[in-house]
C-alpha cells in the first residue's frame, strides 16, 4: 500500500453539457487532488465534448458509441491510472473533503475492503432534501455509534447485511481498488436502473470491513427527467432484475447477505405494486408481490399481500 493513495475520478456522461462543468470543477476543488480525471463521453450528441475540452490537461476525455452509463464506467476502470477508483455522475457534484477523507483513511488502515459515505438529496434550485443514511437502518444505526465518537464508523457484521437490504451510499460516495473493480466484472452492462447497486451488493458479498464516511461527502441531484421520475413503472422492474440477477451469484455469500438481498428484493416487489396500483392495474400489482409468499415467506410477506389488497 502506498503512503498516499492515488485516485481516479471516472465521470460518465451522456448529453451533460448544462452540468458537467459544476462536477469537474468540485473535483479539481478537492483538498487532496485526484491522480486524474477522466470523462468519458458515451456518444452525446450536445456539447458535452466542448466542456470537457475547455479543461485542457487537467482531465482525460474520452469518447464512445452510445452504450449506457455501466459501460462508459467500465470503460473509463481498464484504463484508469490510479490504484483507486471514485466516481461522479455529471449531475452531482463532490464537496472539496469527499477524496481527502477516503485517503487519510486508507493510508491509517489499509485493510479496509472499500469505503463510502453520506450524502445529501437537493433539487435544481440548490435546496436540501435530506441526509442518504438517515433514510435507512444501517445508516441510523452508524449515525448513533459516530455520535461523539468522530465521523469515521466501520461497518462489519450484521449491519452489512442491513446494508444490502437498504443501502445509503451511492456511486458518488464509494471508494474502491481499481484491482477489486475489475475482478467484480465492473458495473453490470444492458441494465439501466439499479445498475450501482448490483455492484455494490457483489462488492458488499466479498466485505468484511466498510470504511463509513458520516459526513455528507457529496451532492446527488434530484430532478424530473432522471430514469426512476421520467418512467418510475421502467424503472421499478429494472430495478427488480438487477436485484433478481444477483440471487444465483450469491448462493455462497454469507448468511446476513443473503438475507440482506431477500429484504432488498421484497422492498423491490412492493415499489413495483405500489407504483402499479397508482397506475389502476391492481390484478398486475398483485402479481408483482405475490412470489414474497414463497421466496420470503412470513409474517411481513402477508402484511405486504394484504396492503396490496386493500389497495
Amino acid at each position: 500500500m502506498k503512503s498516499s493513495p492515488d485516485f481516479s475520478v471516472i465521470i460518465a456522461v451522456y448529453n451533460g453539457g448544462a452540468t458537467l462543468a459544476r462536477a469537474i470543477d468540485s473535483v479539481l476543488a478537492q483538498s487532496y487532488p485526484p491522480l486524474e480525471i477522466m470523462i468519458v463521453d458515451d456518444g452525446s450528441t450536445d456539447n458535452t465534448a466542448t466542456v470537457a475540452q475547455r479543461y485542457g490537461e487537467s482531465v482525460r476525455y474520452f469518447h464512445q458509441n452510445n452504450a449506457g452509463v455501466s459501460a462508459a464506467r467500465n470503460a473509463g476502470a481498464r484504463i484508469a491510472r490510479g490504484e483507486w477508483l471514485a466516481f461522479l455522475d455529471a449531475d452531482d457534484w463532490y464537496y472539496p473533503e469527499r477524496l481527502r477523507w477516503h485517503a487519510d483513511w486508507i493510508r491509517r488502515d489499509p485493510g479496509l475492503d472499500f469505503l463510502t459515505g453520506d450524502f445529501e438529496y437537493r433539487r435544481s434550485d440548490g435546496s436540501l432534501i435530506g441526509r442518504s443514511m438517515e433514510k435507512t437502518v444501517a445508516g441510523q444505526a452508524l449515525l448513533q455509534l459516530a455520535n461523539g465518537g468522530g465521523d469515521e464508523v466501520v461497518m462489519e457484521g450484521e449491519l452489512l447485511g442491513l446494508f444490502v437490504e437498504q443501502h445509503f451510499g451511492d456511486t458518488h460516495t464509494l471508494s474502491l481498488r481499481r484491482d477489486t473493480f475489475l475482478e467484480l466484472g465492473g458495473y453490470p452492462e444492458g441494465i439501466a436502473v439499479c445498475e450501482d447497486v448490483n455492484l455494490l451488493i457483489r462488492l458488499v458479498a466479498r466485505s468484511r470491513r466498510v470504511g463509513v464516511i458520516c459526513q455528507p461527502m457529496a451532492v446527488y441531484l434530484i430532478h424530473g427527467t432522471s430514469a426512476t421520475r421520467s418512467d418510475p413503472l421502467r424503472a421499478q422492474r429494472q430495478t427488480l432484475q438487477a436485484l433478481s440477477l444477483l440471487r444465483p451469484q450469491l448462493v455462497s455469500a454469507p448468511a446476513t447477505i443473503r438475507k440482506g438481498l431477500l429484504g432488498a428484493l421484497r422492498h423491490a416487489r412492493l415499489d413495483l405494486s405500489y407504483v402499479l396500483l397508482r397506475q389502476g392495474r391492481k390484478l398486475e400489482a398483485l402479481s408483482a408481490i405475490s412470489p414474497l409468499l414463497w421466496t420470503k415467506p412470513g409474517l411481513q410477506s402477508l402484511k405486504d399481500l394484504a396492503s396490496i389488497l386493500r389497495g
